[in-house]
């Protein structure tokens, strides 16, 4: 795919770029960025992670064996973490229409569109055919689970802009990544493990795919970019917020070291900020300036925040040993 080369600067008598003035600025980088991702990108078979001969009938129309929880191997950490992942990724239809709708169906956009969707979709085949078959999970909360949240829907905190679009899914790629890896490791099955890292794989490739955008954005629109990435980052939560119970489930999952303060911090931010160089971008004007520094000071805070967390996930833990250790 080729296209012609467009306009790289701001268009005469305008002081800020449009949404469509950006898309098509932007396309160029797109096209690069695709074609660098379809090279990289490796299929895998979600069939291949999936136990098959562990699954056996359910209780209902089949006359099997009801579910209990005693029949799966995975830890308890584990399942709660697989179920918020899944539920998530069940959310597809409304990411794709988000994304379609702001970045459009044509050209290298539209492609980039269709293959991230296609790429998305077999991370909740493979994760619910892995459950069903292990019987990790009830399989009618699951269900009604998955039926409640998408019956929701999904609106993005982002939708109002191009670039908050982007500055968010290239934190938020990066942050699924790292969930799903942490998960793998703490499910207790060394086949859960292989199916996350595949999946990991892939969210780290589309992580790249946007920060790499993100940082086209930040030559070009620097005083926009700056504003949302600040934006983003000062206010940003989990596509799957809206999962029922989801509060509860995140507080296990912190403490259990899946995802937390410290990791979002650590493990997400600074490793995009970094390579982004943000706080060293100069040649910024007054609105970019004052998105720089309220960045940093979020930041600070924000470290200060998730030390006060390992303090008292640390105390947390060490009483729940000293309990175990005293039956």
């Amino acid at each position: 795919m080729t296209i012609a080369p467009v306009q790289r600067t701001a268009p005469t008598g305008s002081s800020a770029w449009t949404d469509a003035r950006l898309i098509m600025a932007l396309e160029e980088v797109v096209e690069t960025e695709l074609n660098r991702h379809l090279k990289v990108a490796k299929d895998w078979m979600p069939h291949e992670f999936v136990p098959w001969s562990q699954g056996r009938d359910f209780d209902g129309v089949l006359g099997g064996e009801p579910w209990s929880l005693e029949q799966s191997q995975v830890t308890p950490l584990g399942r709660v973490a697989l179920v918020v992942n899944l539920l998530t990724e069940d959310n597809l239809p409304s990411y794709h229409h988000e994304i379609a709708t702001m970045f459009g169906r044509e050209g290298a956009w539209g492609t980039w569109v269709h293959r991230w969707t296609a790429e998305e979709g077999r991370h909740g085949i493979a994760i619910r055919d892995y459950l069903l078959a292990t019987r990790a999970v009830d399989p009618n909360e699951l269900e009604r689970a998955r039926m409640s949240h998408m019956s929701e829907g999904f609106e993005s905190d982002n939708s109002h802009s191009m670039l908050h679009s982007v500055a968010y899914v290239a934190f938020q790629e990066l942050a699924t990544r790292i969930s799903h890896r942490n998960t793998g490791h703490s499910a207790g099955d060394p086949l859960c493990d292989q199916l996350l890292a595949k999946i990991a794989n892939d969210e780290n490739l589309h992580m790249v795919f946007y920060r790499n955008l993100l940082k086209a954005a930040l030559e070009i629109a620097p005083d926009q970019a700056m504003r949302a990435i600040a934006d983003v980052v000062t206010d940003f939560r989990m596509p799957g917020h809206g999962i029922p119970g989801f509060e509860r489930a995140a507080a296990q999952i912190a403490i259990g070291g899946v995802y937390n303060l410290r990791i979002h911090h650590d493990d997400v931010l600074q490793p995009v900020l970094r390579h982004l160089k943000v706080m060293e971008v100069g040649g910024l004007g007054p609105v970019g300036l004052q998105a720089q520094d309220e960045l940093g000071v979020f930041l600070g805070g924000l470290d200060a925040q998730a030390t006060k967390f390992d303090e008292r996930q640390a105390a947390l833990l060490a009483r729940r040993a000293a309990r175990k250790a005293a039956q």
